[in-house]
């Protein structure tokens, strides 16, 4: 797995400063937004260090994609960092959002384990250039140690991350500014996610989980663990979507440092126990193995799903609870077997 892993080059905290090459007039501009439990390396400068910080850090990152990218491709030309800035508080940054014309909704990514902090920028910035994360783009990142080595500090950092987690959650979904908070969240962010969830229900914020629209990819959680945490948060007004695949090895790797325990994000959707699941939660299970891998621990195929129209805006507006499969021909959305009430097709 550590050989798998260190076939794919690092993002460096260099890609973070504007390009001394010249960005192609037609790229693509996006603004992301990040929202950070890291620490910074110093008070002026968006240079954000494995360290764990109390208060959350905000930055800006104007971010060029090339129009003839890959989708799915974040190394450079295909994206570039064109300028930044220290966003001082978090009403500078709903500020920002709000300040947008015509796109009131939010897409906000919260990456998974070992990914540094360019690495989830980048990540995000090619999932809004992708149309794969809807809305205006806001990374949420957490003090991965960047390491395949590093997974239980890993674990440690999300948990002190959740209480942040659910604030963003809370203040985006309160400012009437705004619309549709979409979440997507991948493998270790996925069980963040999850608890931030669960703590905003213990605390009440049913309001913000209204507006919530979640899907977690690749979910790096125990699924008994899951299960007793949805039974906390209870169905979503928005259906949750999970992408799963059980080929998924880092997944593999983590059932076995876990004593074979079951990750989530390698459900199988033909077993009818996820009907059970899918129909008591309001929960789409949707089986993703048959797309492209992008990286040699078939972890990272999310991100892929901009590659055709017909998956991405099927996930993304998926309104009923249920199993899928996308398929290797066409990309279709469909459903192996009903686990409500008959034949069940994609909305």
């Amino acid at each position: 797995m550590t050989a798998l892993a260190a076939c794919a080059p690092r993002a460096e905290y260099a890609l973070l400063n504007p390009p001394a090459q010249e960005v192609a007039a037609d790229a693509r501009r996006l603004e992301v937004l990040a929202v950070t439990t890291r620490a910074r390396q110093s008070p002026d400068a968006n240079i954000f260090t494995t360290a764990r910080s109390r208060v959350a850090g905000h930055a800006l990152f104007g971010i060029a994609a090339a129009r003839d990218r890959m989708p799915g491709q974040i190394a450079p030309p295909a994206l570039a960092v064109e300028r930044q800035a220290i966003l001082t508080s978090r009403a500078a940054l709903l500020d920002r959002l709000a300040a947008r014309p015509g796109q009131s909704e939010v897409g906000l990514f919260v990456h998974g384990y070992n990914m540094n902090f360019p690495e989830s920028l980048l990540r995000t910035a090619q999932l809004a250039a992708d149309d794969v994360l809807p809305g205006a783009p806001v990374l949420f990142a957490w003090p991965s140690e960047a390491r395949v080595q590093g997974y239980l500090h890993d674990r440690d950092s999300v948990a002190a991350s959740r209480d942040a987690l659910a604030e963003l959650l809370t203040d985006l979904a309160r400012d009437r500014r705004l619309g549709r908070v979409d979440v997507l969240a991948h493998s270790m962010g996925a069980w963040l996610t999850v608890e931030a969830l669960r703590q905003l229900r213990l605390s009440g914020r049913a309001d913000v989980l209204d507006r919530l629209s979640v899907t977690l990819a690749a979910p790096d959680i125990d699924a008994d663990v899951f299960a007793a945490q949805m039974a906390v948060i209870g169905p979503m007004r928005q259906p949750m979507k999970i992408l799963v695949a059980p080929d998924d090895r880092a997944l593999i790797l983590s059932s076995r440092i876990s004593g074979e325990r079951l990750r989530l994000g390698m459900l199988d959707v033909s077993d009818p126990r996820v009907g059970q699941i899918t129909s008591a939660y309001n929960i789409a299970v949707i089986d993703i193995s048959g797309m492209q891998a992008t990286d040699g621990l078939r972890h990272d195929r999310y991100a892929g799903l901009g590659a055709a129209a017909a998956p991405r805006s099927q996930v993304n507006d998926l309104r009923r609870a249920g199993a899928y499969v996308i398929t290797a021909v066409g990309g279709l959305v469909i459903a192996p077997f009903d686990v409500l009430e008959g034949a069940l097709s994609p909305d």
